[in-house]
């Protein structure tokens, strides 16, 4: 990085897509695969397209089924395209930050779907402004946009995509359309997920492997840290380039407790077994007699089954039951944008199960606590269905610091775990007894070194330099005078 602090721009944590097709169109099929990562964003989706000779683009708010309906998927021609899905964290709700972002310039046209957070986007944009970019967003996907549409004018597609990688900091995957090129790019430290999936006509990128899944396809490897990876045309397979090079990854270990699908495959590790695995060392850490087990639906699930599985495979004599009755026309309360509908939202997304719970002692496990809005409330829906007592065990460790990465934690006013010990937290929550996982359980179920992960969400030390914030490491500026990488064959 380089010298001197940034501060966060506005942020999203999003899902991206991109497909080079054989013939058939890639509206449906972007479209199917925005619906596989719809748990990443609720309030806005979109597609563009290119059909060879111009692009097409079709974004609104809303869930993906509410964006498009059939004629828009017929606008959209063309066998390559990208998408998006939007979960803002900052900047505006409107369609101004919607996404693809598209433009168009001398060298052509540009659409860009982005999924992270820059750290230095206003010292960009003011950079672009000064040059005479004129900005329509608070976003900072379009500060991506128009630093690669300047360096399309200077270098070749690659060249170009390497010197915006020097330029911006912070945590990107990118899917990109350069006229009828689809492209992909992974920050260097890897901190969002994207991966590369074959299908009988062609080839996509995708946030996760579940939304190639949904194609049929199949995963053939995450993108590496750093790499551009470019779809070839018709569907002929992708060339890679490693444009550079970092000491220690950053990958989000929260994507593996809380954001991921459990059947997604990310950084070669099913997020399903994992979530198992620090299940079970929940258990060997802090595990506690009680009746039954617990999970809160739907990504506590893994947990508390893992944890039910230690637990049983040591003689505890205890039930894994599902207690808690999940409305599913309740979006997640996570991510809903403010503190009134999340308090809302809990009471009208779960309900007890009164015969699993009353009259026994309870562990509920959730993957983590937040505000602890959603903990106390759960705390008291089960003493109200009769339980004797309740035990919480969550399957992260306490989140003590805000997210400048893409995820919405808010600030560490609204973080319970900022200025409260476990005791204070399990007394707040009114439970009989609270505990969390520790760090180096996690690292251990993920098969990384805490060197390789950001963790700056539970130990307030982050991996990219933000303003008024400790930095975990050293992060190297890149050399853009270094040589290009040499192409690898994706067939």
């Amino acid at each position: 990085m380089p010298d001197g602090r940034h501060q966060p721009g506005p942020t999203d944590k999003c899902g991206v897509v991109g497909v080079s097709l054989d013939g058939r169109e890639a509206a449906r099929p972007l479209y199917y695969s925005l619906y596989a990562l719809q748990h990443r964003g609720q309030e806005s989706a979109g597609v563009v397209t290119h059909d060879g000779f111009q692009q097409h683009s079709h974004v609104d708010l809303g869930l993906v089924g509410d964006a498009f309906d059939a004629e828009d998927l017929e606008s959209l021609s063309g066998a390559d395209g990208i998408g998006h899905v939007r979960y803002p964290t900052a900047g505006s709700l409107d369609a101004s930050c919607a996404q693809p972002f598209s433009v168009s310039f001398k060298s052509g046209s540009l659409g860009l779907s982005h999924n992270g957070n820059l750290v230095n986007t206003d010292e960009v944009r003011a950079e672009l402004a000064a040059r005479g970019h004129a900005f329509t967003s608070d976003g900072d996907t379009e500060v991506i946009a128009h630093d690669l549409a300047r360096n399309l004018l200077e270098a070749d597609l690659v060249r170009a995509v390497k010197r915006t990688m020097t330029r911006i900091h912070g945590s990107y995957s990118l899917s990109i359309m350069h006229d009828d090129t689809v492209l992909g790019v992974r920050d260097p430290q890897g901190n969002r997920p994207l991966c590369v999936g074959e299908l009988d006509d062609g080839y996509m990128l995708a946030s996760e492997s579940a939304a190639i899944d949904v194609l049929d396809g199949d995963l053939v490897r995450d993108v590496a840290p750093g790499e551009l990876v470019v779809l070839r045309p018709e569907g002929r397979g992708f060339d890679s380039y490693q444009l550079v090079d970092a000491d220690d990854t950053a990958h989000c270990f929260f994507e593996h407790v809380y954001f991921a699908r459990p059947d997604s495959r990310i950084d070669d590790s099913l997020v399903y077994d994992v979530r198992r695995e620090l299940g079970r060392k929940l258990w060997a850490e802090s595990g506690v007699e009680s009746d039954v087990v617990l999970p809160v639906p739907d990504s506590g699930r893994a947990f508390a089954s893992g944890y039910a599985d230690a637990a049983q495979r040591n003689g505890a004599d205890v039930e894994f039951a599902e207690g808690l009755m999940k409305n599913r026309y309740v979006g997640r309360t996570f991510i809903m944008p403010t503190q009134d509908a999340r308090e809302r939202a809990v009471r009208l997304k779960l309900n007890p199960i009164t015969d699993v719970v009353e009259g026994r002692t309870v562990t509920v496990i959730d993957d983590s606590i937040v505000r602890g809005t959603t903990s106390s409330q759960l705390v008291q829906l089960l003493r109200e269905a009769g339980a004797e007592a309740v035990h919480m065990r969550i399957g992260s460790p306490p989140i003590v610091a805000p997210c400048y990465m893409g995820i919405d934690m808010a600030s560490r006013e609204e973080l319970i775990a900022a200025d409260e010990d476990v005791a204070s937290i399990s007394e707040a929550i009114d439970a009989d007894s609270l505990a969390y996982l520790s760090i180096d359980a996690v690292a251990d179920a993920l098969g990384e070194s805490r060197a390789d992960l950001c963790l700056g969400c539970v130990t307030g030390e982050y991996p990219y330099d933000v303003d008024g914030e400790a930095t975990d490491r050293e992060v190297a500026r890149p050399d853009i005078d270094g040589a290009e990488a040499g192409v690898v064959d994706g067939d």
